[in-house]
């Protein structure tokens, strides 16, 4: 299945139904009198929020969501029927905006969020409602009040505990492929990651959602390279890994350079609690290694974990700091209780 984070959508609710021009006639009854029902209401349009999706590759074969017009109103006061809704059915974690793309419509971060995004038409009255004392047949009807139409965007942001961020080739989907079931393409040339993977990484019993965003190189936000605009899907993690690979002559530079892309981003993206760790240290001899471990520490501010996923160096470690700041974060958000002894406060704030 392609991976699609972004697509555009005309929507269109349906039109009221008619109302009815009729009058009674029945054997015996001389003056029936105005009879026509009212025009059922056009259908919605909405949008869910639903499990088992985490792409938006649908919506590039489907573009146009219509609801069905009302049912027009007939005789002997009968209702036309209201007009089938549409549902688009998207994964969680997909916003909508307007025509323009920056105007927010609704978040759906919950399975089972909805929203109506447009609304049926009225049905238009029969005679029947225009009956009165001074106009006691009456032989007009309103038509049915046309739906509403418009263009909107529907943008995916994953939704992910911990995400991967670094420079192309700095080990991150080998990260993924060894924490978690997910196999991302791995070789060993730039940008190999074109779009997000997902994973769930597990340790001491406890799960927690990885993602891996394409490489960042300097000028990202600006578009250079394959640019910003995966840097969404990791707007909504409790912590972000920064990856920095053993084979930099410059470790420090690099590890500036993401910073850099992640401050210019904005999104508060930059003030996220960041755990870094040099990888792929398997490559080094002991002094190598140290030397570019306290270059890095000094660059972060920080601790600094030296893992290799190739060669299961130091994974326990960092996946036990992973899964303990995502628990201080949905503790401290209240989304979960604090167990006994737990330390409320140990992650509420990171400095860099």
């Amino acid at each position: 299945m392609k991976f699609l984070d972004e697509a555009k959508v005309y929507i269109r609710s349906g039109d009221g139904g008619a109302g009815s021009v009729s009058f009674h006639r029945e054997k015996y009854i001389e003056f029936g009198g105005p009879d026509g029902g009212d025009g059922g209401r056009g259908g919605d349009v909405w949008v869910e929020a639903v499990n088992g999706l985490n792409t938006l590759i649908d919506f590039r074969y489907q573009q146009h969501f219509k609801g069905a017009t009302g049912g027009h109103g007939m005789g002997r006061n009968r209702t036309g029927a209201k007009g089938e809704s549409v549902t688009l059915k998207v994964p969680v974690g997909t916003q909508i905006f307007e025509e323009d793309r920056e105007t927010l419509i609704c978040d759906l971060t919950e399975i089972g969020a909805r929203y109506r995004l447009a609304t049926g038409g009225n049905g238009g009255f029969g005679n029947a409602h225009f009956k009165s004392a001074t106009n006691q047949a009456p032989r007009w009807a309103n038509p049915g009040l046309e739906g509403e139409e418009k263009t909107i965007w529907l943008r995916l942001k994953l939704i992910a505990d911990a995400g991967l961020v670094g420079l192309p080739n700095a080990g991150k989907s080998t990260f993924l492929a060894t924490v978690t079931r997910a196999r991302p393409k791995i070789a060993n040339y730039p940008f190999t990651t074109l779009h997000p993977n997902l994973g769930v990484a597990s340790i001491d019993q406890r799960e927690f959602i990885l993602a891996d965003i394409p490489g960042l190189i300097e000028g990202a936000h600006e578009g250079v390279g394959i640019g910003d605009r995966f840097l969404g899907h990791v707007e909504r993690t409790r912590v972000l890994l920064h990856l920095v690979s053993a084979q930099e002559e410059d470790v420090a530079q690099t590890y500036k350079t993401v910073r850099n892309e992640l401050l210019a981003y904005g999104h508060e993206l930059a003030d996220k609690h960041e755990i870094v760790a040099l990888s792929q240290v398997d490559i080094l001899d002991d002094e190598s290694r140290e030397e570019k471990l306290k270059a890095l520490k000094s660059a972060s501010g920080g601790p600094v974990f030296a893992i290799s996923a190739v060669a299961q160096m130091g994974m326990t470690d960092i996946l036990r700091e992973l899964a303990s700041v995502i628990r201080a974060e949905e503790v401290r958000l209240g989304i979960a209780a604090p167990e006994k002894g737990e330390d409320k406060g140990r992650h509420d704030k990171w400095e860099p």
